[in-house]
C-alpha cells in the first residue's frame, strides 16, 4: 500500500465547498484538525483516493475540485522540498528536483523530465487502478505543478500541453481556462509539456547555494526513507548489477527473488513504481557515477549501463538529463571545487 502526504488532505478540504463538514472529512483520515500541518504525516493511497471520490460526488462542482487544489498549493507548503524547488535557479531546475526528490512526499508518485526539441515533457507517473479518486489526483498534481511554477518564475507562466491519459470530464471549460494551453485527454501519457524558454526563465528567488543546502537535506531525507530491505531497494541493486550483461527482464528478476512475474509487477505498483521506471532510474544513476567518479570511456559506459551501442546510450541519457553524457562529464570538470 501507498502513500501520500498528508499536506494534499489538508489542501483538498481547504478549497471543499462550505456544506461538507471540514473537520469530519479530516478525521475520516485520522488526520487532528486542530494540529499543525505536517507533511512528513501520511495517508494511504487508497483512503486519499476514496476520500476525493467522496467529495467530488458530494459537490455540486466536483470535476474542479483538482483545480482548485492544485491552484491553492504554495511552494512553502512543501517543506524542504518547496524550499528547494523555489531555490533552483531556473524552472529546469525545479523540475529535476521534483524528479529526484519527490519520494518525501509519496510512495505511490513519481516523475521524469523527457527532453525533446520544443521543452521537455514532465511526466507524472502513478501505477495501480485508474479509479475516479486517482484520476482527481493526477489532474490536482499536474495542477499543482502549474501553480508553483507560476509562483517561482520571474516571467508568467503557460505551460505548452496538457495530456491526461484518462477521458475528459464532461465540461472542460475551467480546465481550459486554468491551464491556458491544448488538452490532451485520452492521452499515452500524464504529463506537461513545457518549452525550453520556460525552462530557462529564472526563478524568482533562485540562488544556487541555497539550492544545494536544500539538496544535501532532501538526500538526507531520501536515505531515511530508502529501506535497504524493501523490494524496491533490492530491485535497483540487481538492476545495476545486472546491466553489463544487457537489461534484465522482469521475469528474470523475479526468479532471482523466487516470485512470479506477475507478483513482481503488482508488488512494485503497491509501491508506486513500474518496472520499466526501475530499470530507467538505475541506468541513470549507474551512468552518472560512472561519469562522475571513474574514467571509463563513453563506449565503456555504454555498455556498462546495458546499451549495445553508445550512440543509444547517448540519446537515453540526454533524454535523462537534457545534455549528452560527454557534456555532463566536462561540465563536471569544469566545475569549481
Amino acid at each position: 500500500m501507498g502513500q501520500i502526504t498528508s499536506l494534499f488532505v489538508r489542501k483538498v478540504v481547504g478549497v471543499v465547498e462550505d456544506a461538507l463538514d471540514k473537520d469530519d472529512l479530516l478525521k475520516s483520515l485520522g488526520i487532528d484538525p486542530d494540529s499543525a500541518a505536517d507533511p512528513s504525516q501520511m495517508v494511504s493511497d487508497t483512503n486519499y483516493y476514496s476520500f476525493l471520490e467522496k467529495i467530488a460526488i458530494a459537490e455540486n462542482n466536483g470535476t474542479t475540485l483538482p483545480l482548485r487544489a492544485g491552484a491553492a498549493m504554495r511552494c512553502d507548503d512543501y517543506g524542504a522540498f518547496g524550499l528547494a524547488w523555489k531555490s533552483a535557479t531556473n524552472l529546469g531546475g525545479s523540475y529535476e528536483r521534483a524528479e529526484r526528490y519527490a519520494r518525501v512526499l509519496t510512495s505511490v508518485s513519481t516523475y521524469t523530465v523527457e527532453r525533446v526539441d520544443q521543452g521537455a515533457f514532465i511526466h507524472l507517473h502513478r501505477m495501480g487502478d485508474r479509479r475516479l479518486g486517482m484520476r482527481l489526483s493526477n489532474e490536482a498534481t499536474i495542477a499543482s505543478i502549474v501553480s508553483i511554477s507560476r509562483q517561482v518564475s520571474t516571467k508568467p507562466f503557460t505551460p505548452l500541453a496538457v495530456y491526461f491519459k484518462h477521458q475528459a470530464p464532461k465540461r472542460i471549460r475551467k480546465h481550459q481556462a486554468y491551464f491556458g494551453c491544448p488538452m490532451h485527454f485520452d492521452a499515452d501519457r500524464d504529463a506537461l509539456l513545457v518549452s525550453n524558454e520556460s525552462l530557462r526563465t529564472p526563478n524568482q528567488l533562485g540562488d544556487k547555494s541555497i539550492s544545494q543546502f536544500f539538496d544535501t537535506h532532501l538526500e538526507t531525507e531520501l536515505s531515511k526513507l530508502a529501506d535497504p530491505h524493501s523490494l524496491e531497494h533490492q530491485v535497483r541493486i540487481y538492476v545495476s548489477r545486472c546491466l553489463s550483461e544487457g537489461v534484465p527482464t522482469i521475469s528474470d528478476v523475479a526468479e532471482h527473488f523466487t516470485i512470479s512475474g506477475r507478483t513482481l509487477q503488482r508488488r512494485l505498483s503497491e509501491l508506486g513504481y513500474s518496472y520499466q521506471t526501475l530499470v530507467d532510474e538505475s541506468r541513470r544513476q549507474l551512468a552518472e557515477r560512472l561519469l562522475q567518479q571513474t574514467d571509463y570511456s563513453l563506449a565503456e559506459i555504454a555498455f556498462m549501463t546495458g546499451f549495445s551501442e553508445q550512440s543509444a546510450f547517448t540519446r537515453a541519457f540526454k533524454r535523462w538529463a537534457g545534455q549528452t553524457p560527454r557534456s555532463f562529464r566536462l561540465n563536471l570538470q569544469t566545475k569549481p571545487n
